[in-house]
């Protein structure tokens, strides 16, 4: 009488258990190596920050694309106030600011960074006290916000 380390009944349980096995024995090490080239193509290997999140193929495409994409009209916005801040003063901004989203209501949900932006630029141009001076509900308390995370 033959004797076997294991009935057919068993054998049959470790089948898919083993076929899964080995699928995962023959795919992980391909992923991984993928995401490990990708990962390595990602670093910035060249020190420059302005290129930090760009893939290493896309460097050379990076420097004609900079001169022609469109920005987004909340980075318009915020630049244009920053500089009407400098210029003028931050109420001024900040009544343009409210202006915009008025007019423009999906610029509502990028009014609160925009609005910390120009406290904090305050803060630089004005000094923290005259510049909260200017402080008033536009986006909430966004404004006064930003002078203070820029006094501290």
């Amino acid at each position: 009488m033959k004797h076997s380390s294991s009935s057919p009944a068993t054998r049959r349980g470790q089948g898919p258990a083993r076929h899964i096995g080995r699928t995962l024995a023959l795919v992980l090490p391909v992923v991984l190596v993928l995401s490990g080239t990708l990962a390595v193509t990602r670093v910035n290997w060249s020190g420059n920050p302005a290129d930090s999140v760009l893939a290493a193929s896309d460097v050379a495409a990076a420097g004609d694309a900079k001169h022609t994409a469109p920005r987004a009209p909340q980075d318009v916005l915020r630049d244009r106030l920053l500089t009407e801040l400098q210029e003028k003063d931050p109420g001024t901004a900040l009544t343009h600011l409210q202006e915009a989203v008025n007019g423009r209501p999906s610029l509502a949900r990028h009014c609160s960074s925009i609005a910390r932006a120009l406290g904090r630029a305050a803060v630089r141009v004005y000094g923290p006290t005259r510049a909260q001076s200017y402080a008033r509900p536009v986006c909430d308390t966004s404004f006064a916000s930003g002078v203070l995370a820029a006094r501290g």
